[in-house]
């Protein structure tokens, strides 16, 4: 009997001890030892977030942060998952996005850290010089609300319309008050302006789009938008946590590593302009 019962008690030991050496990996709220590896999970979107996950993924190792990417398609759930606890962080959105998805959906999101934003530019069409822009010409603006505005803001910040005061980030076509060379402002589609380039004497792409043309933005745009832009503050891309978690030890690793110079240097060269880091 004393047999049965000293074996028990050394398989119960056995197994604790392997089940021990299994819990080597904590996740990104675990506090952690030195010499332990945190695994933080985060959800993104293809381009360019998860390309820039993956090249900092060896830098946050040497930090003892294993970084655990998913790529999402589509704009709610790499929010949900976050706010459900199922991952730590995401990355794919901008600021105003993200308080927008708060209101609607009653959750509890926050940003970590402000990394990147993704410029709106003029291209030249059947003109390449905004000093050869002339009385009727025409220019093509995505029409969606948000890309809209901050496709006129462009043109004003370029001296080619003037906006009514206060109407910022909500302007429209109607917002117009001074038009010195009489512009006529043709709004598409966002996807089909950048298919009117021989048709109109400038055009105003996103990043995004204006890759997709075969544009550079680093040497193609004729005007960008400025990092101090009231379109940059808004729309820079962020890493949103659960609120609470935005002071965690490996977040903030993961946010200091992005904003390295290292890491802005490598964005600059990667994306042509199409992305660029955030300095404020």
């Amino acid at each position: 009997m004393k047999k049965r019962v000293l074996a028990s008690a050394l398989v119960g030991l056995l197994t604790l001890g392997l089940l021990a050496g299994c819990g080597a990996t904590k996740s990104a709220d675990s506090t952690a030892d030195d010499n332990d590896t945190v695994t933080l999970k985060i959800a993104a979107s293809t381009t360019p977030h998860a390309e820039i996950l993956e090249h900092v993924k060896d830098q946050l190792a040497e930090e003892g942060v294993n970084l655990e990417i998913t790529e999402f398609e589509d704009y709610v759930q790499p929010n949900l998952v976050v706010d459900q606890g199922e991952y730590d962080a995401n990355y794919f959105q901008h600021i105003t996005y993200l308080n927008n998805f708060n209101e609607e959906n009653n959750t509890d999101l926050v940003s970590a850290g402000e990394i990147h934003y993704e410029p709106f530019g003029i291209y030249g069409g059947t003109k390449t010089d905004l000093a050869d822009i002339s009385d009727g010409d025409k220019i093509a603006v995505p029409n969606d609300t948000t890309n809209e505005a901050r496709a006129l803001l462009l043109l004003q910040a370029n001296g080619i319309i003037k906006l009514a005061d206060g109407v910022g980030l909500e302007a429209t076509v109607n917002d117009i008050v001074e038009n010195p060379n009489n512009v006529e402002i043709e709004e598409l589609e966002p996807a089909q302006v950048s298919r009117v380039v021989n048709e109109c004497a400038y055009v105003v792409l996103n990043g995004n789009y204006a890759q997709e043309a075969g544009l550079s933005v680093g040497k193609d745009a004729l005007a960008v938008e400025e990092q101090n832009s009231e379109a940059a503050e808004n729309y820079v891309n962020v890493i949103a946590v659960k609120k609470g978690n935005e002071d965690n030890e490996a977040i903030q690793k993961l946010v200091k590593v992005l904003k390295s110079d290292e890491v802005k240097q490598w964005i600059e060269e990667e994306y042509d302009g199409a992305v660029v880091p955030y300095e404020g």
